[in-house]
């Protein structure tokens, strides 16, 4: 199974660079199943639903969140009706929408895509993820119930989402970081066969602070005060993600590839499909 992620959309400028780079990846790498992260899409604050349905619309099977999921208040009202749309799994009970789902690949392979955020350095402090995991590896197990098992793991410490990796390593597919906006240069096949990258980075303008226009973070830095509003930066994004050959007879990663497409940034694609 040919999988493609991209990290967080950042801005009207990350999510246009998805709208229109997505379709042809699609069809180019032939690609059967693709995850977007879309929690900053709208301003760099949450997402709203025209903007969800754009997503699926470019080409996403699955639209992930994270800690921002609920910045665009509609997206409390849109998430229970939309099983596309995924917030952290290990929200407490009663939370709306769903952190995990089993969905159909183009190829015909059930794949169980599950959100998760981490909990160090994290707000809000949300339930374990370890355990969240394991519940739903134990109730969908690999080469089971589903065929391909992937979790974007939203989260700042690297060490946690290292061992996040360690400790499901061999039972699923790939975890992934997001949240920290930074392509990290880790990416691998651990051990046991799960493709992972600490963080795919995120879809929008590099000559930025995280996406977002860099004077505000650098007064604050500076001086500690606040003089205005943090905007999403709006120069030519960058698209970054993470491609992952998945083999069709164990559900594990054969091979794995960063994906860095525009400016700025070293274009990385990969050389497997």
């Amino acid at each position: 199974m040919r999988f493609l992620f991209l990290g967080d959309m950042v801005g009207r400028t990350g999510r246009t660079a998805v709208f229109e780079k997505l379709p042809g990846l699609v069809a180019d790498w032939r690609l059967d199943f693709v995850v977007v992260n879309g929690e900053n899409a709208a301003g760099g604050f949450g997402i709203t639903e025209d903007i969800f349905n754009a997503t699926l619309a470019a080409g996403a099977d699955v639209v992930t969140t994270g800690n921002h999921v609920w910045d665009q208040r509609e997206a409390l009202s849109f998430a229970p009706r939309e099983p596309r749309f995924l917030r952290p799994v290990n929200y407490p009970r009663g939370a709306p929408g769903n952190g995990s789902g089993l969905f159909e690949a183009k190829n015909g392979a059930r794949v169980l895509v599950a959100n998760i955020m981490g909990r160090v350095f994290m707000s809000p402090d949300l339930d374990d993820p370890f355990a969240a995991a394991e519940h739903l590896v134990s109730t969908c197990p690999l080469g089971e119930q589903a065929d391909a098992i992937v979790f974007d793991f939203h989260a700042e410490a690297t060490s946690e989402k290292q061992c996040f990796a360690h400790f499901l390593d061999g039972r699923v597919s790939l975890v992934v970081g997001t949240h920290t906006h930074v392509p990290t240069a880790d990416h691998q096949i651990l051990v046991g066969g799960t493709a992972y990258q600490s963080d795919a980075g995120m879809c929008g303008d590099y000559d930025s602070s995280l996406g977002m226009e860099k004077e505000e973070p650098i007064n604050r830095f500076v001086t500690k005060l606040p003089r205005g509003r943090y905007e999403a930066a709006q120069g030519p994004a960058t698209l970054c993600g993470l491609a992952v050959e998945i083999s069709d007879r164990t559900g594990l990663a054969e091979k794995v590839s960063p994906v860095r497409i525009g400016p700025r940034l070293a274009e990385v694609v990969p050389d497997f499909w």
